[in-house]
């Protein structure tokens, strides 16, 4: 639509979309717009401003799905998992160690997927809520805990496995190969102790920073977003990264520990008589690999959590 030819200064006054009156003009001046829209709207919705047509970003919108199929995957997955597992420990009542952390693990990522579902839906449809207000505060919350679970189980899955298939010499490995089955219990129990402890001291963080936040009067977020970052910044960025670094640090040494036994046994039936194409080797080439993957995942897993929270 061409801009009508009676505007007084069509550089300085450019032309305004009416929601209400469904077509462009020009604005005469700022304050008297102003209040032809209020006047407008108050006399449609009781005061109340109609706001204009908003075009939704393509790139945004794909982003957006493609997260949510990837939500979905994770969902099914996860879902199948403790379905499986679950029904079978309900039906005959015992459960073997492993499969006991692996459907709490798979328990603990179905809780954080649709939390972080949650949290996306509530940002899309508040794109200017204030990051620490009471909802974001309850899906902080929860997304601390099943987070932290979910490092702590992933951590027990893997030394479970090491001491399980490594085959170390070493008494007191010897000793946990014999009791591992039996602590499999209190890892389970530690992972949550471990848990709310840390999501306590998260929650008593965010709280603080919603506390200041109502002590400045309630200043929009782009005022007070620097005093934010600043407390994030040498306050709970630094404890963050001491509660995902601790179980991190033990899942990688025995990750590494059990990718090196593997390692070597592959190796001597490599070069046995059998050789590559024997079923032993086969099968230690596939956990070694799994093992490898799982160990790659995991470790992405931290950096993304560790960038997220440095604010890169």
């Amino acid at each position: 639509m061409e801009r009508p030819a009676d505007s007084p200064h069509p550089r300085l006054y450019p032309l305004y979309w009416g929601s209400w009156k469904g077509q462009y003009y020009p604005g005469p001046s700022r304050t008297a717009l102003q209040e032809e829209t209020l006047k407008s709207a108050g006399e449609m919705s009781g005061g109340d401003m109609v706001p204009g047509p908003q075009l939704v970003d393509k790139t945004a919108l794909v982003c957006i799905i493609i997260l949510f199929l990837l939500f979905l995957v994770a969902l099914v997955g996860n879902g199948l998992i403790i379905m499986a597992l679950g029904s079978e420990w309900l039906l005959q009542r015992t459960l073997l160690p492993c499969d006991k952390l692996l459907v709490s693990l798979g328990a603990s990522r179905f809780c954080l997927q649709w939390v972080v579902i949650s949290k996306n839906i509530y940002i899309f449809l508040n794109p200017t809520a204030f990051p620490y207000n009471p909802v974001f505060q309850l899906l902080a919350v929860q997304w601390d805990f099943w987070n932290s679970a979910t490092l702590w189980f992933s951590t027990w899955l893997s030394v479970f496995y090491c001491v399980k298939i490594a085959t170390f010499t070493h008494p007191v490995f010897l000793w946990l190969k014999r009791n591992v089955s039996g602590l499999v219990p209190w890892m389970l129990l530690s992972s949550l102790g471990f848990s709310t402890f840390t999501t306590v001291l998260f929650f008593i963080g965010n709280h603080r920073m919603y506390q200041n936040y109502l002590k400045k009067g309630l200043q929009p977020w782009n005022v007070t977003r620097n005093a934010v970052r600043t407390y994030e910044r040498f306050c709970l960025f630094p404890l963050r990264i001491v509660t995902w670094t601790v179980p991190t640090v033990i899942f990688i040494v025995g990750t590494v520990l059990l990718i090196t036994s593997l390692g070597r046994h592959t190796k001597k039936v490599f070069f046995s008589i059998s050789g590559f194409h024997s079923s032993s080797a086969q099968a230690h080439i596939k956990a070694l690999l799994a093992f490898i993957s799982f160990a790659i995942f995991f470790t992405s897993s931290f950096l993304s959590l560790v960038l997220t929270a440095s604010g890169c």
